[in-house]
């Protein structure tokens, strides 16, 4: 453009010009690049809870398959083998993310990192390719994805219980090209990092990381369940202590039944030696509670199979406990309660009918056990339970419950928090404000929200759809842009009504 037969004069306002597009390709939203920031923050939170929890339900078949075997175990193995190849990966996408954040401070304010200021692609753009192709670097990154793979599938085998599992994972890590917004094909990682951002390249490598762990997490559920099922197909006979109750006041008669574990008709004992008699096949136990702790009931079965007696000896326990002085109080849904909002709870006396307590708070309501707290002003609310006893006698108690607002909602345009798509659809979007793993029927219904398209100036918006006004700017908007949804303003419905709404997350729309 600066060269060629031209003035003098047009050389510079050329050059001029080149600047000025340079400039403003540069000078990227803050409010984008912070959004990327919080995104990433949302995919390692959530990737250290996967971790812990992976690692939990690991440890669970593991003492099942060093209980039970059989299936456990093979299922153990499995999940063993998708544990190895997906820490593997893991570990490899944390040294790609280290590239990303080379040179990056954190912030010595806030000890995050200074998402504004990673608005360069130049780390990656360096280390993973090569003019139009990849570096070394970058075919390492290839290879370390067909590793991990090639890795699932032989763990996964042709299991059909795993085989929705694999093909999730096979699908999201799909290196085939892919086209662009001109329609052309595209390398994958030139399609996904090339001439990125450094924090969105940072929220793409922990979306893998979480991708990766989910099906670690979808595998280790599916071995569990597939050997529970397994497990609880076996034959096994055993003889079984079943008791009316498993806890006892003192002085009260203890009575139960002792069975086989596959009771019929055919398998009657012959003889029974314990704390009972014989009835229909049965041992009907009858003795009196002793004294408060942990009590044995043991003897045996005999009965005759081809033409032989067959000793099955049973032996159970039962817990004595003392006549209740404290009642048990919970919340069914939360360890708080929630203001605003009608809180289930379930209020009991440990050896009492529910007709016989009662519990009251201020903002309560319900009887028979099931009740509903409405909390109102204050930090905390107490829950006080009386108990009439079979004897007449009546016991209380009390419990203190912490009072907590309704969380933040979180933003999201056409229903995820960083869309893309044409600046038609764009146009169309409602923005909505969800209250993410809030077990209540809440809703929260946006009144505002301020929009922000690259080069224009914010509009302030009324309700959830785009107005005039946003519409003409998200007009002017070219492909590539990343249009910033903030400032959310919302209500509450459906029940909490007039509680105030916290703070609601960003979100963003890429124009296609």
């Amino acid at each position: 453009m600066a060269g060629g037969k031209l003035t003098p004069r047009q050389k510079m306002i050329n050059l001029m010009y080149l600047v000025f597009i340079a400039m403003l390709a540069m000078n990227m939203s803050k409010e984008v690049l912070s959004a990327f920031g919080l995104m990433n923050e949302k995919f390692e939170s959530a990737n250290n809870t996967s971790k812990q929890t992976n690692e939990q339900m690991l440890a669970a078949l593991d003492a099942k398959a060093a209980e039970a075997k059989g299936e456990f175990a093979v299922a153990a193995a499995t999940a063993h083998k998708v544990e190895a190849a997906t820490k593997k990966f893991y570990a490899f996408v944390e040294t790609i993310k280290a590239e990303v954040l080379n040179g990056v401070e954190v912030n010595e304010k806030t000890g995050k990192l200074d998402y504004e200021a990673m608005d360069k692609a130049d780390n990656l753009d360096n280390s993973l390719f090569n003019g139009d192709g990849y570096s070394k670097r970058g075919n390492e990154v290839i290879a370390a994805i067909e590793t991990y793979k090639t890795e699932m599938k032989s763990a996964l085998g042709n299991e059909k219980k795993y085989s929705a599992i694999l093909n999730e994972i096979i699908k999201k890590f799909d290196l085939a090209d892919v086209a662009n917004k001109e329609g052309l094909k595209d390398k994958y990682l030139n399609y996904h990092f090339k001439g990125f951002p450094a924090v969105a390249s940072l929220a793409k490598l922990s979306a893998w990381q979480n991708d990766a762990k989910k099906g670690e997490s979808d595998v280790i559920s599916a071995a569990l369940g597939k050997a529970a099922v397994q497990a609880a197909s076996y034959s096994n006979y055993q003889a079984i202590v079943v008791l009316e109750k498993n806890a006892y006041f003192q002085g009260e008669n203890v009575k139960g039944k002792v069975v086989l574990g596959r009771y019929d008709e055919n398998t009657k004992p012959t003889s029974f030696q314990g704390p009972g008699r014989l009835e229909n096949g049965q041992a009907v136990i009858s003795l009196t509670a002793g004294s408060v702790g942990e009590q044995t009931i043991n003897g045996s079965f005999s009965f005759l199979e081809d033409g032989k007696t067959i000793p099955l000896p049973f032996k159970g326990n039962y817990v004595v406990v003392p006549r209740p002085n404290s009642a048990t109080i919970s919340a069914d849904k939360m360890n708080v309660v929630y203001r605003g909002v009608a809180n289930p709870m379930t209020i009991s006396f440990a050896g009492v009918a529910n007709n016989k307590v009662k519990a009251s708070a201020p903002g309560m309501s319900g009887s028979d056990g099931k009740y509903v707290l409405k909390p109102g002003a204050g930090n905390s609310v107490m829950v006080s339970v009386s108990a009439t006893l079979p004897d007449g006698k009546v016991v209380t108690d009390k419990k203190e419950f912490r009072i907590k607002g309704i969380p933040a909602p979180t933003g999201k345009i056409r229903g995820e928090v960083s869309a893309s798509g044409s600046k038609s659809n764009l146009e169309v979007c409602t923005i909505t404000a969800d209250l993410i793993d809030f077990d209540f029927p809440v809703k929260a219904q946006v009144t505002q929200f301020t929009i922000k398209v690259p080069g224009q100036p914010s509009k302030v918006v009324s309700g959830s759809k785009m107005d005039a006004a946003a519409k003409s700017a998200i007009a002017k908007a070219s492909k590539g842009d990343v249009v910033s949804i903030f400032d959310i303003k919302a209500k509450f419905v459906g029940g909490a009504e007039g509680q105030l709404v916290k703070q609601i997350s960003p979100c963003s729309f890429e124009i296609k």
